[in-house]
């Protein structure tokens, strides 16, 4: 059960990069952890940064993808984001936070919280 949500969750951040690499965003970082968590998707177009939480669905039986975007998860994205910045001072730029959805297709969510 355990791995055939990991690959779900992967087919779903895929996509997702896919989507942003259409717009003409560049991907900076895929999965990226340390010790606090991890960060699904880094992008960047410009100067601006964004920071995606990728909610990957097969049913919205337990509710949406974006309603497990807890308070509590946007608190800890944003401190990883802070950690993400401090590790790669080089790339520094206006954040955005964005959620996406991917049911049976990608929905982003763009500055979500």
């Amino acid at each position: 059960m355990a791995n055939t949500r990991r690959t779900l969750g992967a087919q779903g951040e895929a996509a997702t990069a896919s989507w942003y690499i259409e717009r003409g965003w560049s991907v900076l970082d895929r999965n990226w952890r340390c010790r606090e968590g991890e960060i699904d998707l880094v992008v960047r177009r410009g100067e601006r940064i964004v920071f995606c939480e990728v909610k990957t669905r097969t049913t919205d039986r337990f509710g949406g993808g974006a309603a497990a975007v807890t308070p509590a998860k946007q608190a800890r994205l944003r401190r990883l984001a802070m950690l993400w910045l401090a590790s790669h001072s080089d790339k520094a730029g206006a954040v955005r936070f964005d959620v996406a959805v991917v049911e049976s297709s990608v929905k982003v969510i763009e500055g979500a919280f």
